[in-house]
């Protein structure tokens, strides 16, 4: 079998296995994105719809990478944007007036920081409020089952205002990201007819990630797959690293008790690392008990050892790791191979102050472009003009010049009729423009909309005279141009499809492989990724494993998360920690991490420039 050709033995067993369920548990780098997309040409082959076979990703990146690998007619999706699918497809069934609008998180915290005010609870933090709400969302619990069962008075003052929180977004014809996976479960499990014919429309299910999954996506997944149970699920128990968010090691770990009959395939040769970052994860991952075995090798060069650093600070640490990437690109490497990869996102300070005094390009990845201010206004004059939300038009009037707090509140609570003077002409001017935008909505393409509400909307004039960020911003604007004419040859849909785009995009999103930089960012953020070259910093005790306040047993999570730190490398990893650290402007005396202890046979010390070899790990 020609198509075959290149697969090792274990990947070829799980591209043939195609009736039924099958769990393939698949190790770090061991090629698992092309062996679902051979499974998926293996099902057309042998006679299915393109149509009938569904394939659930995590990000939108990864979503477009298995796309291109198996082409069109299999519906790839994350499980966000599977959710909008079928709340679009039944509106009606669900009680919307049309397909609702997507808060973003900086809409729901507004939202959520006037319910706690509305019930008396203003002195709670919304970002708490809207993290407990959300937990309980992954978890299966509604709003209304939450308030029943809540014992301590700040969880009934939580469940008051996500009470009052959900009747807002119902009242702007609006959800939330978490409402996305809940409505589209709540849809799912209350109307038969339309499970009964999502089964029989995607006969094959794949979820990839599957380690990953929280309640409701395990239940929605679960929900999909019809009576012949052919479902797929592919993941490593090793790289579970997302229990702080909701994701259910469970739901992995008893997927052979849930399918009766599963196949499980095991796939541990890896691709991408060499033998010595190979043997350094093994050993460090051996500690966690609660796994499958699971022992990766590789037909790969054995390669150079871990390299670990002992810097004396913060600073000292910046300095190693920007004096080895320059010495990395003067040896031929690109920026772009280098990645630098933190524990906390304010470790990059540092980085980023010695990358720029050495002028070597860099890109933090974690502000989403989509958060950007500038994007965010632009993208919510369009849809404050199609969609109407509240959210979006309280964002409208905030960029526009002498509309304050009060005449946006009187507008918001429907008291427009009583604004007066220059006042109400602005606000007349401000219903005009999104009339016209409207109007041109149906007309011009994505990105020639775009180019209009920025040039109309007056916050090209105010970049242009912001002489510290404007230029910056100008540019980001430029760029969400580009990203729209991406759109402009589908006609209709393209408007509608960028929106949804823009909604949905993850962090990952982010990373632009055609520009030549430097990568920082958070390990968590660097899952599916991979690099040349992969610096981890902050191995210190409290730091790296992270020490959260009131929360326990999180070890085995923090030793999964630095195995993932240690397989984005493919040539050589280098490990750093400091024996001082200034953190929250205290300084204090660092312990290097435990991690460090149980890969030590696996190690070079890193020789400083002006120090001799200074590595304690006793």
């Amino acid at each position: 079998m020609k198509h075959l050709q290149g697969l090792n033995p274990e990947q070829q067993e799980a591209v043939l296995a195609i009736d039924g369920p099958l769990l393939v548990l698949a190790g770090a780098g061991a090629g698992k994105t092309r062996v679902i997309a051979e499974r998926i040409q293996e099902i057309i082959r042998r006679g299915a719809e393109p149509a009938s076979i569904l394939a659930i990703t995590f990000t939108n990146k990864a979503a477009g990478e298995m796309r291109s690998r198996i082409g069109p007619g299999p519906f790839v999706s994350t499980f966000h944007s599977l959710g909008l699918t079928l709340i679009k497809e039944n509106v009606k069934l669900l009680g919307y007036k049309r397909t609702p609008s997507i808060y973003d998180r900086a809409d729901s915290l507004s939202e959520m920081k006037r319910a706690l005010k509305a019930v008396g609870a203003e002195d709670l933090e919304p970002r708490l409020a809207l993290a407990v709400a959300s937990r309980q969302k992954g978890e299966g619990v509604g709003a209304a089952e939450f308030a029943a069962s809540a014992v301590l008075p700040r969880d009934r003052d939580i469940a008051k205002a996500w009470l009052r929180y959900e009747a807002a977004l119902r009242e702007d014809n609006a959800v939330d990201f978490d409402d996305l996976l809940v409505k589209a479960v709540e849809l799912l499990e209350q109307h038969p007819e339309v499970r009964t014919a999502c089964q029989q429309r995607w006969r094959y299910v794949h979820i990839d990630e599957y380690q990953d999954t929280n309640a409701i996506q395990a239940t929605l997944a679960d929900l999909l797959v019809g009576p012949e149970k052919n479902i797929c699920a592919v993941g490593d128990v090793d790289q579970t690293i997302y229990g702080w968010r909701g994701a259910q090691i469970e739901n992995i770990l008893s997927f052979e008790r849930k399918y009766t009959g599963a196949k499980v395939v095991l796939l541990e040769q890896n691709y991408r690392s060499t033998k010595a970052i190979l043997s350094a994860a093994n050993e460090l991952i051996a500690n966690n008990p609660n796994r499958p075995e699971k022992n990766l090798h590789t037909k790969n060069a054995d390669g150079q050892p871990v390299a670990v650093y002992a810097a004396g600070d913060g600073a000292d640490e910046a300095r190693f790791v920007v004096r080895k990437i320059q010495s990395l690109i003067t040896d031929g490497a690109r920026p772009a191979d280098c990645a630098v990869l933190y524990r906390a996102n304010f470790q990059s300070r540092a980085i980023e102050e010695k990358l720029l005094d050495a002028g070597v390009p860099y890109q933090v990845l974690g502000t989403r472009f989509f958060d950007r201010k500038e994007v965010k206004d632009v993208l919510s004059f369009v849809r404050a003009a199609l969609q109407g939300s509240m959210a979006d038009l309280g964002r409208v009037i905030d960029t526009i010049p002498g509309l304050g707090k009060v005449t946006k509140f009187k507008i918001l609570s429907g008291q427009e009729a009583a604004l007066q003077g220059k006042t109400l002409e602005r606000v007349q001017n401000m219903r005009t423009l999104l009339a016209a935008i409207a109007a041109q909505a149906a007309q011009l393409p994505p990105s020639a909309l775009l180019r209009l509400v920025i040039t109309e909307s007056g916050i090209e004039k105010n970049l242009k005279e912001d002489k510290f960020e404007g230029g910056e911003r100008l540019e980001n604007l430029a760029e969400l141009v580009s990203l729209a004419t991406r759109y402009d040859g589908l006609g209709a849909d393209g408007l509608e499809k960028f929106l949804e785009a823009a909604a949905l995009a993850s962090d990952q999103d982010e990373l632009k492989e055609e520009r030549n930089m430097v990568r920082l960012m958070t390990v968590h953020a660097a899952k599916g990724l991979e690099f040349p070259y992969v610096f981890i910093i902050g191995l210190e005790e409290g730091l790296f494993p992270y020490e959260r306040e009131g929360e326990k047993d999180t070890l085995e999570e923090e030793r999964r998360l630095m195995y993932v730190a240690l397989t984005r490398g493919q040539r050589r990893v280098y490990l750093s920690f400091a024996m001082m650290r200034t953190v929250f402007g205290s300084t204090d005396i660092r312990s290097p991490s435990m991690f460090l202890e149980e890969i030590k046979d696996h190690l070079q010390s890193e020789e400083p420039e002006s120090l001799g070899k200074t590595i304690y790990l006793d």
